[in-house]
């Protein structure tokens, strides 16, 4: 039976990770109601920030929406990661590259001919890790939004910064001595309550929740597969960076600097854009972000089918 025949404009599935997580998904596809032309038309993998697709206000939730309206296909996936993942101990990073790996092979599946992956936040730091350790052949072309150089590092000086409370070393033993001298396995875990790590007060909006265990493998002194900067050379397929110009978390340099990294490696198809009038969500300028994603689509499809209508 066709599964495709199946699908509405709008469809939550649900994908079996190896390990056996369920990854909750939202596909979009375009309103062609011929198979062949919904299977050539590209499709866009989203992976979120912090909060997953169905909580977030900008991007994750957002973007599957306009892209329909240009005939773009879409699955947003909830990984690992999502909604409560650092508060249940369930979101492991390193472990994410098997949702998304779910994901990829869903597509793979189904016949779509032109897949390209978009990375927002948090998502970004994902979506490279699982770049540096999987083949490209039948991905198109990646998209970074919001790309941190270092998330650890990022975190870190904000907690620096912000004078956290417990401070960045008092976290660190203490994960330490919780998980042991194998974090990866070790059944040990315990919830912990960092203040003043998003700002200068003590009330929620400045403060995060965490378990040792998620904590150490997402933004601690070990979380080497979080590290944009160091895992990023491995990609070798077209990548697109974007940025708000008014971004206030990422800063100027680091998307120019990942790119630098990307073309030292040799990989030569690596664009960076500004998106005008937008902070850390580049939805806050959707026709900017559309027009640079629909460019990349057409340069890189293979016999795309497009609708090019403006927003």
């Amino acid at each position: 039976m066709d599964r495709l025949q199946n699908y509405e404009k709008h469809n939550l599935l649900r994908l079996t990770a190896k390990d056996g997580f369920v990854v909750d998904v939202l596909m979009i596809t375009s309103r062609s109601e011929k198979k062949e032309e919904r299977l050539r038309a590209p499709v866009l993998l989203q992976i979120h920030g912090l909060l997953g697709h169905f909580l977030a206000r900008g991007t994750p939730r957002l973007l599957p929406h306009v892209l329909a309206k240009r005939g773009i296909n879409s699955l947003s996936i909830n990984t690992r990661l999502a909604i409560a993942g650092q508060v249940t101990g369930r979101g492991i990073f390193d472990d994410t590259i098997n949702d998304i790996d779910a994901a990829v092979e869903f597509l793979e599946r189904e016949g779509f001919k032109n897949i390209f992956i978009l990375g927002y936040s948090l998502g970004v730091a994902m979506l490279v890790n699982w770049a540096a350790e999987r083949p490209h052949a039948k991905i198109k072309g990646l998209i970074l939004e919001g790309s941190h150089y270092s998330m650890p590092d990022w975190w870190k000086d904000r907690s620096l910064k912000w004078k956290s409370d417990p401070s960045y070393a008092e976290l660190c033993k203490r994960s330490k001595d919780i998980l042991g001298s194998d974090p990866c396995r070790s059944s040990n875990d315990e919830t912990i309550v960092i203040y003043q790590s998003r700002g200068p007060s003590r009330n929620p909006a400045s403060s995060e929740i965490f378990t040792c265990k998620t904590w150490w493998f997402m933004t601690g002194p070990e979380a080497r597969k979080a590290i944009a900067c160091k895992r990023i050379d491995k990609i070798k397929i077209p990548v697109l960076i974007l940025r708000g110009e008014e971004d206030s978390l990422v800063k100027e340099w680091e998307p120019g600097a990942l790119a630098e990294i990307l073309r030292k490696a040799g990989n030569d198809k690596v664009k960076v854009k500004k998106i005008p009038n937008a902070k850390h969500d580049c939805m806050e300028n959707p026709d900017a972000m559309l027009d640079e994603i629909v460019k990349m689509f057409i340069e890189y499809s293979k016999k795309p089918y497009l609708q090019q209508e403006r927003l």
